[in-house]
């Protein structure tokens, strides 16, 4: 396995009551890049990226983080090593403020979340650390404001915030644009690119047009195994991949 290969997939299969949702996937996830897992509905896109955050158990098959086989580990531990999911429904606490979700999420790293009595110079790191997170989000105008109160796409601007906060090595966003216009796609995708600059980022994604651009490698699924990956202009130009999309009732670029 070569250094470049942060986050590796081997025979990944996982089979419902003899349902096989996924069979045989193997995937290899570069350092530095934005890596898109994206299919048609049912195409398994959602179980390989449980598998990988380990939600779920595969039924055989091998996941590999820097080198080293995760397949038996817990959410928690890989979260602790760097690999960290983003919830495609927004996970904040809606009563709290932008600034108190995002150093609510400072604070789990420390073990502090319920330390309410920790010394007013942590608090004031954790505040200005804070700050600075909002900041990188292009959330400054919306700190004081109650998560509840945000539109849609500045919530997932949020949710990404709080997902940063806990250094993450490899972000893995579950379906980032999802339900979002044109420009909260646009702006979210930007943040995302940028976010990406200095971590690796494999996100799944339903629509291949708007991982057009944000994408440097595409991995396409359909019935849960591996139709076509590669860069996008490789990936959208495949016969299989146009037939998969335009098979749910809709062009390439809109299923």
């Amino acid at each position: 396995m070569t250094d470049d290969i942060i986050l590796e997939a081997r025979g990944l299969t996982k089979e419902f009551k003899g349902f096989v949702a996924v069979k045989e996937v193997n995937l290899q996830v570069r350092r530095g890049t934005i890596h898109a897992l994206i299919g048609p509905n049912g195409a398994g896109k959602s179980t390989v990226f449980n598998l990988l955050t380990k939600f779920l158990t595969p039924t055989r098959g091998q996941i590999l983080y820097k080198g080293k086989d995760i397949t038996r580990a817990k959410p928690a531990d890989i979260a602790l090593m760097g690999l960290v999911r983003s919830f495609q429904i927004s996970a904040v606490f809606p009563h709290l403020s932008v600034l108190e979700n995002v150093r609510v999420a400072l604070q789990r790293p420390l073990g502090t979340s319920f330390h309410f009595w920790k010394s007013e110079s942590t608090l004031h790191e954790l505040h200005q650390r804070a700050l600075e997170l909002i900041e990188d989000v292009n959330l400054t105008p919306w700190a004081y404001h109650l998560a509840a109160e945000l539109p849609y796409g500045r919530k997932r601007a949020l949710e990404i915030a709080t997902t940063l906060a806990l250094d993450p090595e490899v972000m893995l966003l579950d379906e980032p644009l999802a339900g979002m216009g044109h420009e909260d796609i646009e702006g979210t995708a930007a943040l995302i690119k940028r976010v990406a600059a200095s971590r690796t980022v494999l996100m799944v994604e339903h629509n291949l047009s708007v991982v057009a651009h944000l994408s440097d490698t595409i991995t396409v699924l359909r019935r849960g195994e591996i139709l076509a990956e590669g860069p996008y202009d490789v990936v959208s130009r495949n016969a299989q991949v146009m037939e998969a999309y335009m098979g749910t009732g809709g062009g390439a670029g809109h299923a």
